[in-house]
């Protein structure tokens, strides 16, 4: 009996802790699917993002983007160099417009754009273009110091496909944070079991073990 109860308690810990941190482990999966970090190469998204700032980027379905989302797209045919940042001002089915010294319009309604540097929403490049479905008109913060939608005006209006998208920046980084510290949590907690697991098995083991006999000569 007693054999058997010998290191039940460290058994026990490991079939607790190996399966919560195996599933702690799929969180930091799941994270490095979701999402990435990025550098913002160029001065374009000034002054929100900055050259040399690093960011986190998530996965976004494009059912999901919105205007005004800044977005990580993977358009090698527009010059840029490698990916790039850029915030959209219209989706598909959109009319967006700028007149030098005026602000954006979309569908007939100036858009408030507190972010834009300078305050200068069309800086030198004026623009009207309808956005065909399934593709984005983007923007740069700092406009005149992007090339976005308004120089390849003669390009499907300037737009971009929605395949292009990468990923969207996101500022919240208390999910992305809390799941990797959950996976290194969970990896401390996988071997942590693992090792209770087999203290577990050597114990139980030498409990079993039968009692070596002793000499009768040993007994007087």
């Amino acid at each position: 009996m007693y054999g058997h109860r010998a290191g039940r308690g460290l058994r026990v810990a490991a079939w607790v802790l190996v399966p919560v941190g195996l599933v702690l482990i799929a969180g930091l999966a799941y994270a490095r699917m979701q999402f990435e970090g990025v550098t913002v190469n160029s001065d374009a998204m000034n002054p929100t993002y900055r050259q040399g700032d690093t960011l986190v980027v998530e996965e976004v379905d494009p059912g999901d983007i919105r205007r005004g989302d800044v977005l990580l797209i993977d358009v090698p045919g527009r010059g840029y160099q490698g990916l790039t940042l850029q915030r959209v001002a219209g989706v598909g089915g959109d009319h967006v417009s700028c007149r030098e010294g005026g602000q954006l319009v979309r569908n007939g309604k100036p858009v408030d754009e507190p972010y834009v540097n300078f305050g200068e929403p069309c800086m030198g490049l004026p623009y009207e273009a309808t956005v065909p479905q399934g593709r984005l008109f983007l923007l740069g913060d700092d406009r005149g110091n992007a090339r976005d939608s308004r120089e390849f005006l003669d390009e499907q209006s300037g737009s971009v496909a929605v395949s292009t998208v990468r990923g969207r920046v996101t500022d919240g980084l208390a999910l992305p944070a809390g799941l990797v510290a959950a996976g290194i949590g969970g990896l401390v907690a996988l071997l942590v079991g693992i090792g209770l697991g087999i203290g577990g098995y050597v114990t139980g083991r030498r409990a079993q073990a039968p009692a070596v006999p002793v000499p009768p000569w040993h007994m007087y």
